[in-house]
């Protein structure tokens, strides 16, 4: 076992968008933390997950394959088994805190301890199970705040999700999951070499930060959504639906509506936006007690989120679709003492091909069924042209009846997004269009085009299939 092997402390949220740092261009947020990472850090400004879903991009991420090979196509399929299995047993000393989103629950999944905390609004998803905040909640004697509760206000359904948070600052789920994550680096021996997962539920709605925090955000002239009846008329059949599905239940507390005023979008926004800033803060204090214990030493911390959220963006709410506010994330590496930092990386990577790079520093053979691409060259600042396409998907058949699953294969200049089910896609032509706002699927100028990527999809799915036909490890 080699000794110097370095501690991996990998820091993901839940829904957060690739235009929520500062740093990255985006003047309008309050980050001086992840801005800090991103500046001293190398950061890869075209991240794409493999599915719009939490528990399918998550499930994607810690095994190396993609959803249309493993099955993994929604929340609560079962998932028992991750890499970190191989770390654990290659003597890395593994530890969860936050959210996961394995199903069940608590299943060990390679690590030797977990404290999960899973989503802030589960209503159907795991409804009686208790987890850590769950619990913490209850010994304070209060009750968990969710749509039950903000069902009671006389403007739940035109508040778009937005809400107050009701409880003291320490009952909150993202200052519950950084506090208990800074509880065990002061608290347990230190471990060596370490990894540490932390899972922040946030921002993933309910969007209810604590109220100082969005106070300087309402007071912002933030970026808002804007589209017309025009623009809802032409969208697919597919987003059509899940639009009408969205008007009329309120996943995660968010009640969609069809015209919402200025004011609603801003203050969602700000919201959302105030619930980066408090995790922000939270992954600031993480870092000084990582440093304090002497682990910063040799460790490499990682950064990013599993999917974004459309906020208004094209007439929608939440993910569930894939345009870019869905499928491109956030995706910062900050290690000062390994590898150079102050970088920009445009080539395209997708979530999961974190997972061979952390086979590679841990000193693990990368299966060689894995359809994760290694990015260490780039980590190392040797040449690094990255993938040609990345592809994703979205399988959702309460919300999309019509629909059975949408595919997406994505470079630079073009995007296409096949259905199954019907006949309507998506076509977009990046360099004229990267607002995804004009569907050139029926332009008959581009039906060249529009088959040339349909094959390509084809073949991704014949090509990776054959590639993970031989795995030897399980992924359920």
């Amino acid at each position: 076992m080699n000794k110097d092997r370095p501690n991996i402390i990998y820091i993901n949220t839940d829904e957060q968008r690739y235009d929520t740092i500062a740093e990255l261009g985006f003047p309008y947020m309050d980050t001086p933390n992840l801005d800090k990472l991103a500046r001293e850090g190398i950061v890869f400004s075209n991240c794409f997950n493999t599915a719009a879903t939490c528990g399918p991009s998550r499930h994607s991420l810690f095994t190396g394959y993609y959803p249309h090979t493993t099955g993994m196509y929604n929340n609560m399929n079962t998932w028992k088994h991750s890499w970190v299995e191989k770390l654990s047993n290659a003597g890395y000393y593994c530890v969860n805190i936050g959210k996961m989103h394995t199903a069940p629950a608590e299943t060990p999944c390679g690590f030797h301890e977990r404290f999960v905390v899973e989503n802030k609004d589960r209503y159907l998803e795991q409804r009686w199970y208790f987890d850590r905040w769950d619990m913490y909640l209850r010994t304070k004697g209060f009750k968990k705040p969710g749509r039950e509760s903000y069902r009671k206000l006389a403007d739940y359904k035109e508040r778009l999700g937005a809400f107050e948070w009701p409880l003291p600052e320490d009952c909150h789920p993202d200052f519950f999951t950084g506090d208990l994550a800074k509880w065990w680096l002061k608290t347990k021996p230190k471990q060596k070499p370490l990894f540490l997962e932390i899972g922040f539920p946030g921002p993933h709605p309910p969007f209810d930060p604590i109220k100082r925090y969005a106070e300087p955000y309402l007071k912002k002239d933030l970026p808002l959504p804007q589209w017309n009846e025009e623009d809802l008329e032409n969208l697919t059949i597919g987003l059509k639906e899940t639009n009408e599905h969205n008007l009329n239940i309120d996943h995660d507390s968010v009640y969609w509506l069809k015209n919402p005023t200025k004011e609603q979008l801003h203050r969602m926004r700000a919201y959302y936006y105030a619930n980066v800033t408090m995790i922000d803060e939270k992954i600031g204090e993480i870092i000084q007690v990582l440093k304090e214990k002497g682990y910063l030493e040799n460790s490499i911390v990682i950064f990013n989120s599993d999917h974004g959220d459309c906020m208004g963006d094209h007439g929608q709410v939440e993910k569930w679709n894939l345009y870019d506010q869905s499928t491109k994330i956030p995706f910062i590496v900050w290690a000062p003492n390994i590898f150079k930092g102050g970088r920009q990386i445009s080539s395209l990577i997708q979530n999961f091909d974190l997972a061979p790079v952390i086979m590679e520093l841990a000193g693990i053979e990368v299966p060689d069924s894995w359809q994760a691409e290694s990015f260490m060259p780039a980590l190392e600042g040797k040449g690094f042209e990255g993938r040609e396409y990345v592809f994703s998907n979205h399988t959702e058949v309460n919300r999309m009846p019509k629909t059975k699953q949408m595919n997406m294969i994505r470079n630079h200049d073009w995007k296409l997004v096949h259905y199954l089910g019907n006949e309507e896609g998506e076509l977009y032509d990046l360099r004229h269009d990267p607002g995804e706002n004009h569907n050139l699927w029926d332009d008959e100028n581009y039906k060249e085009k529009k088959y040339e990527l349909i094959n390509k999809l084809l073949k991704w799915q014949f090509s990776s299939n054959f590639k993970a036909k031989n795995r030897s490890e399980s992924w359920r």
